[in-house]
């Protein structure tokens, strides 16, 4: 088992680096290689999704000389007004005489620009899959919020089309870029902690759901749909039973950001909960540390089973990994070894021994997260290089299958056996592959196809 799990997670691996330059090349559109055949030539970015996490975004990307943003797209007009602003703003401040920067409602329209190099994609995470397959087969490389997809089917779709349409996808997972986690983890894959042997992972508590971290009912009443909004565009595949609430979708105006996260990841149908929102973070540096990418647990048991007072994860290694909280409600992770522990979230990295400390300076909190690691940067120099980025689709879908494998184990209140090679649940266990997808409007049916 570990030898065909190490097989299948080198051959992910390496794919990247294993396709000849002049293969991916010719795969890239007109547009594209003209831009990217010279150091000095801008890409060109549109984006998909302009709410909060857009916003941190963009503040990361128009600031690099070597690209140009020209386009965004959402389904709420006050949101594309503001984008408009933000961009129209940022460029007249630095010279740019004529600044040209187009909306849609419709993804579609924007993907269809040939001019549009890739695409940043920070939808609700249910639109993920959908609009990054119609991305790969418009020919645009793609920077893709976490988690990957809102389900495993989903994932596995895209793996599918990023790789037949050889495209460049960088999953947004800002922590892979981030000197205290790259410490925590290669402190684990070096062996420097000796065997690991338990990892805690906490995802966080809010009050939508304050015991575990995964998705709850949707208890918010319904409310009257805002002028401007397409709520039809927003469900996208999800059902019309869904209604709209304003903490789904938080108003703004032009000026003023968001004053909390749209709540639609707290919820089941529409999100995942803390545990994709982020155990997408989380358990990715546990798979990475354990080194699992592209694979990952063999069986899962919820909390409240038998004796299991937390969420549980079992590897065909023997490390237990589970979802629960500690010192407090810090989101991060505590990694066991036969030879200490060391304890790792945004900006701190604490040890059993100072030997396996890290000596940083102190992080500016002022800046956001996702524009203060050069996360988007390595996405840029992988669209210039056609080489895989540092977090690439698979690893991002190995990822998120842990979190919602979580999920699927605490809806159906017991086990579940899994194996991470051929992505399938064991002894024939249909109740839990109902749960690996769920049934698309008609309309929305055929766009994972690949």
């Amino acid at each position: 088992m570990e030898r065909r799990d190490f097989l299948k997670v080198s051959a992910l691996g390496a794919a990247g680096a294993m396709i000849p330059g002049s293969i991916l090349s010719a795969a890239t559109p007109a547009a594209a290689k003209k831009k990217t055949d010279k150091a000095n030539d801008k890409i060109t970015l549109g984006f998909i999704g302009l709410g909060q996490q857009a916003m941190n975004l963009l503040r990361g990307f128009i600031n690099m000389d070597d690209v140009q943003v020209v386009a965004g797209c959402d389904v709420y007009d006050i949101k594309r007004d503001r984008f408009v602003k933000r961009v129209t703003d940022h460029y007249t401040q630095k010279g740019v005489k004529k600044v040209k920067v187009d909306v849609y409602e419709d993804y579609q329209d924007l993907l269809a620009r040939p001019d549009i190099d890739a695409v940043v994609i920070a939808t609700p995470d249910h639109q993920h899959a959908i609009i990054a397959i119609a991305a790969c087969k418009a020919g645009k490389d793609i920077y893709l919020e976490k988690p990957l997809t809102l389900t495993i089917y989903e994932g596995q779709q895209l793996v599918k089309a990023v790789r037949k349409y050889n495209r460049i996808l960088q999953v947004g997972s800002q922590q892979r870029s981030s000197e205290e986690f790259t410490h925590a983890a290669t402190l684990c894959r070096e062996g420097e902690l000796g065997k690991i042997q338990h990892i805690k992972v906490c995802c966080g508590r809010n009050e939508a759901n304050p015991y575990t971290a995964a998705p709850v009912p949707n208890p918010l009443p319904h409310m009257e749909v805002p002028a401007g909004l397409n709520w039809d565009k927003w469900l996208g595949p999800l059902p019309t039973s869904v209604w709209y609430h304003s903490d789904l979708d938080p108003i703004i105006t032009p000026e003023k950001d968001e004053q909390l996260w749209g709540a639609w990841r707290w919820y089941k149908v529409t999100g995942g909960g803390l545990m994709t929102d982020w155990g997408a973070h989380m358990f990715d540096i546990a798979q990475w540390a354990l080194g699992k990418d592209g694979s990952g647990p063999v069986e899962i048991i919820p909390p409240g089973y038998n004796f299991y007072d937390h969420l549980t994860y079992k590897y065909d290694n023997g490390v237990i990994v589970t979802e629960q909280e500690y010192h407090g409600k810090d989101r991060g992770l505590q990694i066991y070894g036969e030879n200490g522990w060391i304890q790792v979230k945004r900006g701190k990295l604490t040890a059993s021994d100072p030997k396996f400390e890290l000596k940083k300076k102190a992080a500016d909190d002022s800046v956001p997260y996702e524009t203060k690691v050069g996360h988007h940067r390595r996405f840029i120099e992988a669209i210039r290089s056609r080489n895989d980025p540092n977090v690439t689709v698979e690893i991002g879908h190995s990822s998120c299958t842990v979190c919602n494998l979580g999920i699927i184990a605490m809806e159906l209140g017991r086990p579940i056996v899994w194996n991470p090679i051929v992505q399938k649940f064991m002894n024939n266990d249909k109740e839990a592959t109902k749960l690996l997808h769920y049934e698309y409007r008609p309309a929305y049916k055929n766009l994972i196809d690949v």
